[in-house]
């Protein structure tokens, strides 16, 4: 028997079984093949079968490297990762495409999720924190495609962020002034431009006597604080029962006594709901919020609260009363993500939100714009 053909006939033992794959099991399994193994043999092996069947694969060592925030897998052989200067190619590969799509349906049942011919597409968490999607043929031509995305088990400090470039030199007494002062504001910027990684950090600088209380889609904030509650959406079930919308989350944080309401990621009818608290005496409150650029975010919170109901001018008071700031993240070809710009909100000669630009990057620290005085005020004037 071939090594493949004897690793497929441990597979198939183990699955018949129903038994948990501990590595003591996988070399039972390997064993009972009635070849006789030397030691080293039988480790290897099972230690293959162990990243199979428990782990990630051949993916493990990529997401156990720390620099590590994207695994992305577009075919057997075709494996990128993202260390934080855009996407790297590297010489991972899987025996077929097979072995993709059990990868991608394992880490799917792993997370309580379906992933089959009848629903061939899935976004979920993994019990370590990792947001996983993936699809699979013919819905992805030619191979399944998995994208996994590394959560950290602790947030940047602003020094950090500094040291990456996020956070220009300087900035960091701005944006603790920004937190201190309970401006409610909004991270911006595209996919994996590090409005999460942003968020974290500033809600770590919350007073340890304030109450944090998030809503989430995928728990993925993790701040460096020691009084948070984190609440997570949950998909319907395969009845379509059970279903927990990000809209329920806000409601429920709202009779949680939040000192600080989060709202992860706005990106649906929530944004309703978040706008009226934090024009019922929620300061400090924020969220992140898929956008090109800080002056296309009243346009976006319009789309989702005409989407929720909520008409423009109603949509537009609340904006204008509720929410003071954005934080802009960008990420630049190099694939270096920083904070470019950040807008104060204010009214136009029709009464409608706009955004005034109030500072910028520049490589020797923010650049003062004409909205910085209406910044200042809102920090606290001598800054």
């Amino acid at each position: 028997m071939s090594g493949t053909g004897l690793l497929d006939a441990v597979r198939r033992r183990l699955a018949e079984s129903g038994a948990e794959p501990t590595p003591a099991r996988v070399a039972a399994a390997l064993r009972a093949q009635g070849r006789l193994l030397g030691d080293a043999e039988v480790l290897g092996a099972a230690e293959e079968l162990r990243c199979e069947l428990i782990g990630t694969g051949p993916l493990e060592p990529l997401l156990a490297d720390p620099k590590v925030s994207d695994v992305l897998v577009s075919a057997p052989d075709r494996v990128w990762v993202d260390r934080g200067a855009g996407l790297e190619a590297t010489d991972v590969t899987f025996p077929d495409a097979a072995a993709v799509r059990r990868l991608a349906q394992r880490l799917a049942a792993v997370a309580g999720r379906r992933l089959d011919d009848a629903r061939p597409w899935v976004d979920a968490r993994l019990p370590d924190g990792t947001r996983m999607h993936a699809v699979l043929p013919p819905v992805a031509v030619g191979s399944t495609c998995l994208s996994l995305r590394v959560v950290r088990p602790r947030a940047f400090s602003v020094g950090e962020l500094t040291e990456a470039g996020t956070v220009p030199p300087g900035g960091e007494p701005l944006l603790r002034a920004l937190v201190e002062a309970r401006v409610s504001f909004l991270v911006s910027g595209g996919t994996g431009s590090g409005k999460t990684t942003l968020l974290s950090t500033l809600l770590g600088m919350v007073g340890p006597g304030e109450r944090i209380v998030i809503a989430e889609d995928s728990a993925e904030l993790r701040p460096d604080h020691p009084h948070v509650v984190r609440l997570e959406a949950r998909p319907p079930n395969q009845e379509g029962a059970g279903l927990v919308t990000l809209r329920d989350l806000v409601r429920q944080a709202l009779r949680m006594r939040p000192d600080r309401l989060v709202v992860g990621e706005v990106r649906g009818p929530e944004a309703v709901d978040l706008l009226a608290a934090l024009n019922t005496g929620h300061e400090g409150g924020c969220g992140t919020v898929h956008a090109n650029a800080a002056a296309d975010v009243p346009a976006r919170l319009e789309a989702l609260g005409t989407a929720a109901g909520l008409d423009r001018a109603a949509l537009h008071s609340q904006l204008g009363a509720g929410l003071s700031a954005v934080l802009h993240l960008v990420r630049d070809r190099s694939g270096l993500r920083r904070i470019a710009e950040v807008h104060v909100f204010e009214r136009d000669r029709e009464g409608l939100v706009v955004t005034v630009p109030a500072l910028s990057w520049a490589p020797d620290g923010f650049q003062r714009e004409r909205g910085w005085e209406r910044l200042r005020s809102l920090i606290g004037g001598g800054r």
